[in-house]
């Protein structure tokens, strides 16, 4: 006897049910889903508190949507949608790959959930705007001239999704204070100072408040770190670019 092969545990992999309720579609699921998310992070997502924000039973999620893990790959493919790419033959690459890994970030920031599950996410690489995601950087990094253009995109991309992870999960800590950024730093200061003090490169970090808005000294973080990354890997260009 034949031994049963299990499925492939991805939604990607399993053929969709007809919907038994034509007003509850897997597309609205995944919208309140992702709603869910941004506001309170994937532990207060259940299958049971989405259906009654949806006014149907757990049940008729499931026709839909077999598991929470497959929810989540859905999820994240939809927020993959909201990534700007540049076309391949963009004049300039820096500019291009810059553009995208911004954008990358932007919808990391928005989404805060997203970095934290991208490696957790099943097999949502197979859906279909994170397959498109990749298509297009492969084209932009190719068209550059990069030897191997899936390492040089592996590079930006870990640069971003720990840059990331770290901003995201800094704003996730803001939002649950219920302060403003730069009221939560202020608040946070002396703390900082005093646990720094003997330590003398960390010292300087922490001197008198600065006057710089918050968020433009993470951009501005952000964009060294971008930097450095694209001037190593130009160094791989088979010529200057």
């Amino acid at each position: 006897m034949a031994a049963r092969t299990n499925p492939i545990p991805s939604v990607w992999t399993r053929q969709q049910r007809e919907p038994d309720q034509p007003a509850l579609s897997r597309a609205a699921i995944v919208r309140e889903a992702i709603v869910m998310l941004d506001a309170d992070g994937i532990e207060a997502l259940s299958m049971r508190k989405l259906g009654a924000r949806l006014n149907a039973g757990a049940t008729s999620l499931y026709r839909h949507v077999a598991t929470k893990d497959e929810l989540m790959e859905l999820a994240v493919d939809e927020v993959f949608g909201e990534i700007t790419v540049p076309a391949a033959d963009s004049p300039n690459w820096r500019a291009a790959a810059t553009e995208a890994a911004r954008s990358f970030r932007s919808t990391v920031l928005r989404h805060p959930w997203l970095a934290s599950v991208l490696g957790q996410a099943g097999l949502a690489y197979l859906g279909p705007n994170l397959m498109s995601f990749s298509e297009r950087l492969a084209a932009l990094f190719a068209t550059i001239g990069f030897p191997e253009p899936s390492r040089a995109i592996d590079t930006v991309m870990t640069y971003v999704i720990g840059a990331g992870t770290t901003e995201a999960a800094w704003l996730t800590t803001i939002a649950r204070s219920g302060e403003t950024e730069a009221g939560f730093i202020a608040r946070l200061l002396p703390a900082a100072q005093q646990a720094a003090a003997e330590h003398d490169h960390l010292a300087g970090s922490f001197g008198a408040a600065v006057e710089t808005a918050p968020e433009e000294i993470r951009d501005a973080k952000f964009t060294y770190g971008l930097e450095v990354v694209l001037d190593g890997l130009a160094m791989r260009l088979p010529s200057p670019r």
